[in-house]
């Protein structure tokens, strides 16, 4: 069984596959952790408590309460009752006192896996999942916290989530509610983070832990180009295939704090959740407030074990959008072609000559509405700019139609410019504080979404456009962060609660987008990849990873992206060089290779491209159309790493049954007198030959010895390689 409840021991085990997690109660109901990684049997596993010794347990020693709280390994550690380190939970009464310590009452072992109301959360059958829900109470305040595990067996993941009610006649106010916390002694780990800024997102960083508290967070209104919803505990040293990983990953889009404590003792604590910076809930009696979900994995078998478990979640149980299992079209977005300067006549004819190359999808980015001729206006006025467009939207679609292209269309539906006729109908409708400038950022405000009236508003805007034309695709944009943080919206006691109900905002858009048109190819960007997070991955198949497009910053950016998120989840496109972003000039046979590992397309104007360019373009669409769904469906293995000191990036994909698999490696400057080198390959089937362009090769050989990378003769060069295993 997934879940088993031992009475006599009062101890929980929740099995996976390969992993136990394990929770005790003690006789004074507190909660505790007792122990996570690989699967146990046996329950009889109290002595990790050290109950024996004092100053431990306060029925015998009461004492020294202080000393237990402050060293208790804690399943959900509160505020105010002695507990020193970082908390889960902090709740204020109107008496304004910090305090809370909610008892273990009683549990329930159910199949399948709740919702979560209004919030993004993975799914599952009765028959793939079980959740534990484990009630606490507090009687002074009169507040239940629920502590919820869903375990997916298969994918050795354990998510948590925790829901807290107000059954007193007084109202609450919830200061700090994280959504899960792991105790485990240090065994000389380090902690992993994806960190980075603008057109250089997620970049993978192992630090050692110090005393103290390091973390990672963002209190931007979004999960930020700067930090990611994800940490990581690492045993040193490890690699791809061997070592600890104990990994959170936040389903969530706004705010959030993840953190490592090492205190004294030698012991850690790992937390997530919302971060409690600029947050406070009203709880009113008979309220209950819910957290977003957690998705934790242990692996013993280093990152790509735990890169495989965070797959095939998401992939199984994330995921909702038809497109998941389906082709996608090869799309050229006219973004970095024409910037805002553009026509009717220059969109077609970037078209016609797109569809003589094979791509299936013209995109219209920016610019298409209002009088949107930079960035400095019309934001919030979704009409069309029929100087630039005079036959509308509707007539658009029809000549791609007729060039066998589908169309696709940009929006940033959050946003709002002081230049609108929106923002002079409505200037409260912007988050602001009386009194005080709005920020401005790309010359735009942001719209209070935490007020029905706007969502609404918004939404029959973005359904309208959806409406008036053929529309296959739509790229939702973000490009600017929360600040100034007020609404016109909420009372004084409620303000702290604008960040959070800004996302739940996002979320009911999105939600109503989808459902209205559930044929839509919806991708998620916030000024490239700066809300790439699992709460947006819910909502649509495919995020855009990085408004850097220059395909060896995107080595990096799109390893430490895949680490996390399989690759038809990655936005990826091939554009000009010099590149915009950073001035550098690659082969174009690189930047394709670059692009498909991810949902492949093209940013870049082709009416200026060489005949030569033009026939390798047709190559690459060709090539990309033969390995779509082993790219789609494909298991990712990290082979090589530039980023940590290896000579090349290279990665592989392989199908289930290991028929067929796909290998890329990529070069950075070229070496001097360079030899070239072995690539060692993995996953395959090692009982089987494999046929690598026309010639045979044993399995064990290609993994043991690997396949010969030749010298390169230029900067930037890269290889793929198609494997099909033999038939016998």
């Amino acid at each position: 069984m997934a879940i088993v409840y031992d009475e006599a021991e009062k101890v929980f085990l929740l099995n996976t596959q390969n992993t136990t997690y394990a929770i005790a109660i003690t006789d004074e109901t507190f909660l505790c952790h007792l122990y996570y990684g690989k699967k146990i049997q046996d329950s009889h596993i109290r002595y990790l408590l050290k109950e024996d010794e004092s100053p431990y347990v306060p029925s015998v020693n009461k004492r020294e309460t202080n000393s237990f709280l402050d060293m208790f390994p804690m399943e959900y550690p509160e505020t105010g009752m002695g507990d020193y380190r970082e908390s889960a939970f902090c709740v204020r009464n109107v008496e304004g006192h910090r305090a809370s310590q909610c008892g273990y009452r009683h549990h329930v072992i159910k199949n399948g896996k709740p919702e979560i109301s209004g919030l993004p959360a993975t799914f599952a059958s009765d028959e793939e999942c079980s959740t534990l829900y484990l009630y606490c109470e507090d009687e002074v305040l009169q507040l239940q916290l629920c502590l919820m595990y869903s375990v997916f067996e298969k994918e050795d993941i354990i998510t948590r989530s925790v829901t807290a009610e107000n059954y007193g006649k007084q109202p609450l106010y919830i200061e700090k509610i994280l959504s899960a916390c792991l105790d485990v002694e240090d065994r000389n780990f380090e902690w992993v983070s994806l960190h980075g800024t603008w057109a250089r997102e997620r970049h993978i960083q192992a630090m050692p832990i110090a005393v103290g508290r390091q973390n990672v967070a963002s209190f931007k209104g979004e999960s930020s180009h700067q930090e990611h919803p994800f940490i990581a505990l690492a045993t040193k040293g490890a690699t791809q295939d061997v070592g600890e990983i104990y990994a959170m990953h936040f389903v969530y889009s706004g705010n959030f704090l993840a953190q490592i404590e090492k205190n004294a003792f030698h012991m850690l604590r790992m937390t997530m959740g919302i971060h409690p910076e600029g947050f406070t809930w009203k709880l009113e009696p008979g309220g209950c407030f819910a957290t977003p979900e957690v998705v934790m994995t242990y692996s013993a078998e280093g990152y790509g074990k735990m890169t495989h478990n965070l797959h095939e979640l998401y992939r199984r149980h994330l995921i909702r959008s038809a497109y998941l299992h389906k082709d996608r079209p090869i799309l050229i977005n006219n973004w970095e072609a024409t910037y805002f300067e553009f026509d009717e006549k220059k969109l077609l004819d970037i078209a016609k000559q797109a569809a003589r190359l094979g791509i299936e999808m013209f995109v219209l980015d920016d610019g298409w509405f209002g009088k949107r001729n930079k960035d400095d206006s019309s934001l919030g006025d979704w009409n069309v700019n029929l100087e630039k467009i005079p036959g509308g939207l509707h007539k658009l679609s029809q000549e791609l139609k007729a060039l066998g292209l589908k169309f696709g269309i940009w929006m940033e539906p959050e946003m709002i410019s002081p230049d609108s006729e929106l923002y002079r109908k409505h200037p409260d409708w912007a988050i602001q504080i009386p009194g005080r400038d709005i920020t401005q950022s790309r010359a735009q405000y942001v719209l209070d979404l935490s007020r029905q009236e706007i969502v609404d508003y918004v939404y029959e805007q973005i359904a309208k456009i959806l409406h008036s034309a053929e529309i296959s695709y739509l790229k939702w944009d973000m490009n600017r962060q929360l600040t100034t943080i007020g609404s016109m919206g909420l009372v004084a006691d409620r303000q702290g609660e604008l960040f959070h109900r800004y996302v739940l905002g996002v979320y009911q858009l999105q939600e109503r987008l989808i459902r209205e048109f559930p044929d839509l190819l919806l991708e998620n960007c916030s000024g490239g990849g700066a809300r790439f997070d699992p709460g947006m991955l819910y909502y649509s198949p495919q995020i855009w990873c990085s408004d850097d497009t220059d395909a060896i910053e995107r080595l990096a950016i799109q390893e430490g992206t895949a680490m996390l998120y399989p690759l038809s989840c990655i936005g990826a496109h091939v554009s000009v060089c010099p590149n915009h972003a950073v001035g550098r000039v690659t082969p174009l046979e690189t930047r394709g290779h670059v692009a498909m590992a991810g949902t492949f397309g093209y940013e870049l104007d082709v009416t200026k491209l060489s005949e030569e360019e033009k026939e390798e373009i047709h190559k690459q669409i060709v090539c990309y159309h033969r390995y779509k769904e082993l790219i789609r469906e494909g298991d990712y293995i990290r082979l090589l790493s530039m980023q940590k000191g290896d000579r090349a990036d290279a990665w592989m994909v392989v199908d289930k049954l290991k028929n067929r698999a796909l290998v890329w490696c990529v070069r950075g400057l070229n070496i001097p007198n360079d030899k070239g080198f072995f690539l060692r390959l993995k996953g395959l089937d090692v009982e089987s030959k494999y046929h690598i362009d026309e010639k045979q090769y044993s399995a064990d050989v290609l993994m043991n010895c690997g396949i010969r990378i030749k010298p390169a003769d230029k900067d930037f060069v890269s290889n793929i390689f198609y494997l099909e295993r033999q038939t016998k």
